[in-house]
């Protein structure tokens, strides 16, 4: 949905690279002048929420299409694409929404590229079961998290504010650890799972408080990548769990 850090196919490295694609989605979160927290009816909120989950969700079909299709080499390829998008994205949301929803939707394609070798090696070790089952656990998360955000007065500049820092230690963390060592697979798995159940929640805050904006794509974007790094953070847990 961080810095380029090698998550190695055997399973010893968390994956990290999504998260520069969140970093570029997360770019303007300071530079409006948008209500910090709910100040709308659920209602009017409805329809927002209502294109973004349709969005994501298309997006995800698209991605496990990509991923079906991938080629053992189309991580690198993936990542350079999808991070060519994001850019594209940001660009065009504004200036013509149906081509930032094209690139959104082609960039979801590209992923599956990007995440394919790995969920691969997964399903090769450990079978369909539990990319199945990762894949049943972000999507209950992100709807609990939606909930929550819906249910409470939460400021989400704060949220954002306050997890984007926690991202940035994270990348730095994650990067330093290639050459120190000092941090297991699991536990950069639960600093993620932490990182970005933080910016799940301000992001659908966000929603919940009018969108700040921002259109249905780049929400979309958003909580995409969100679930992303959720995904593979959670398939890293569980295949560790296997492993043990």
């Amino acid at each position: 949905m961080a810095s380029w850090k090698t998550k190695k196919i055997n399973g010893t490295l968390p994956h990290g690279r999504h998260r520069w694609s969140k970093t570029m989605a997360m770019n303007d979160y300071r530079t409006n002048t948008y209500p910090d927290i709910i100040d709308v009816s659920r209602e009017e909120t409805s329809s927002l929420l209502a294109k973004v989950l349709a969005i994501t969700s298309l997006g995800f079909f698209i991605t496990a299409l990509g991923v079906a299709t991938a080629p053992a080499w189309g991580t690198l390829p993936g990542i350079i694409i999808v991070f060519g998008l994001v850019f594209a994205i940001t660009f065009t949301r504004k200036a013509s929404p149906a081509l930032a929803l094209g690139l959104f939707l082609t960039l979801t394609y590209f992923m599956g590229w990007q995440i394919g070798p790995l969920i691969q090696h997964y399903i090769r070790n450990f079978g369909t079961g539990l990319v199945f089952n990762a894949a049943t656990t972000t999507g209950c998360g992100m709807a609990v998290m939606g909930c929550v955000a819906y249910l409470f007065n939460i400021n989400y500049r704060r949220i954002a504010g306050i997890g984007f820092a926690a991202l940035l230690l994270l990348i730095i963390a994650g990067v330093a650890s290639i050459f120190f060592h000092f941090l297991t697979p699991d536990t950069y798995s639960w600093l993620t799972l932490g990182v970005f159940t933080l910016l799940t929640v301000g992001d659908f805050a966000r929603i919940r408080a009018g969108g700040d904006g921002r259109s249905a794509v780049s929400l979309s974007l958003s909580i995409y990548l969100d679930a992303i790094n959720i995904f593979l953070a959670v398939l890293q847990l569980m295949g560790g769990r296997r492993r043990n």
